[in-house]
C-alpha cells in the first residue's frame, strides 16, 4: 500500500472506493481495522498534543479528511488521490453494510442528537441492523463497561461521533476491547445527520471552505479555533516547503 509523509506523519494514498474495500475486507476477514481521518486543525493540534499524535499514527488507515490536506500534499510533493471524507466514508459503509446485513454501533453525541441521527439513518437504511447505541457523554472509568457493550452487541463496525482527541484515545484503548472489525470515528457527522448542523454545500467542499461555512453558521464559538488553526497550518506548510527545497536542491547538485 502507498504511504505518504506529510508534516511527519504517515498518511494512506487511498481514494474512496480503495478505502471502502479495505473496510469491508477487514470485516470479511474479522481483521481488526482502524480507520483515522485527518483534517487540517487536527494535524495542527497533533503537533500540540502528543496523545493525540500517538493514536492517529496508531490507526491502520489514515486518510485526508480535509480537501486543504490534499492540497498541501500536493504543494509538498507527497500527492493523495482524492479528499475521503469522515462524513462520506461513514455513509458508504452504512449503505453497503445495510444489504450484507452487517451489525453498527453508534457511540457519541448527547442522547437528544444521537436519538435524531438514528432516525435519519433508519430513514435512509431501513434495513440496517443496528446493533446497539450510546451518547458520548460519560467518565473515563465507564470506558471498559462501554467497550464491553459493544462486544456484546455483535456488532462488526463502530462508529464514533466524538470529538478529537476523545475518541482517538477510546479506540486506542479500548478499540481491541469492542470486538469489531471497523472502528471510524466520524467526528460531528452525527449532528449533521441530526440536523443540528448543516454540511456545507457541494462546491464549497471543493473550493476547502466547509470551514469557512460552518464558521459562517457558528461565528461565536468557531471564529477563534478556525483562524487561528488555519494560520497554522499555512505556516506548517510553509515551512516544511522550505525544509524540503534545500534538501531537493542539494541532491540535484550532487547528480
Amino acid at each position: 500500500m502507498t504511504r505518504r509523509t506529510l508534516f511527519g506523519y504517515a498518511l494512506d494514498a487511498l481514494t474512496m472506493d480503495e478505502t471502502v474495500q479495505r473496510c469491508l475486507d477487514a470485516v470479511r476477514d474479522h481483521r481488526p481495522l482502524e480507520v483515522g481521518v485527518v483534517n487540517a486543525a487536527k494535524l495542527v493540534n497533533m503537533r500540540r498534543d502528543p496523545r493525540l499524535a500517538e493514536a492517529v499514527a496508531g490507526c491502520d488507515l489514515v486518510v485526508a479528511d480535509g480537501q486543504a490536506v490534499v492540497w498541501a500534499a500536493r504543494v509538498l510533493r507527497q500527492p493523495l488521490p482524492e479528499r475521503v471524507a469522515g462524513i462520506d466514508l461513514f455513509m458508504r459503509l452504512l449503505a453497503e453494510a445495510e444489504p450484507r446485513g452487517i451489525g453498527v454501533y453508534f457511540l457519541g453525541a448527547r442522547a437528544d442528537v444521537l436519538e435524531l441521527m438514528i432516525t435519519e439513518v433508519r430513514r435512509r437504511f431501513p434495513a440496517l441492523r443496528i446493533a446497539g447505541h450510546r451518547n458520548g457523554y460519560f467518565d473515563d472509568s465507564e470506558q471498559e463497561a462501554i467497550a464491553d457493550a459493544i462486544h456484546d452487541s455483535g456488532a462488526r463496525l463502530l462508529f464514533l461521533g466524538m470529538t478529537s482527541p476523545k475518541k482517538e484515545i477510546f479506540t486506542a484503548a479500548h478499540g481491541k476491547r469492542t470486538g469489531v472489525d471497523v472502528v471510524h470515528g466520524v467526528g460531528g457527522s452525527f449532528d449533521i445527520l441530526a440536523g443540528i448542523t448543516k454540511r456545507a454545500p457541494g462546491a464549497w467542499q471543493r473550493l476547502g471552505l466547509e470551514w469557512l461555512y460552518r464558521l459562517l453558521q457558528e461565528p461565536r464559538r468557531l471564529a477563534r479555533r478556525y483562524l487561528t488553526t488555519n494560520a497554522a497550518f499555512l505556516l506548517m506548510t510553509a515551512r516544511e516547503l522550505i525544509r524540503r527545497t534545500p534538501a531537493a536542491g542539494s541532491a540535484n547538485r550532487s547528480l
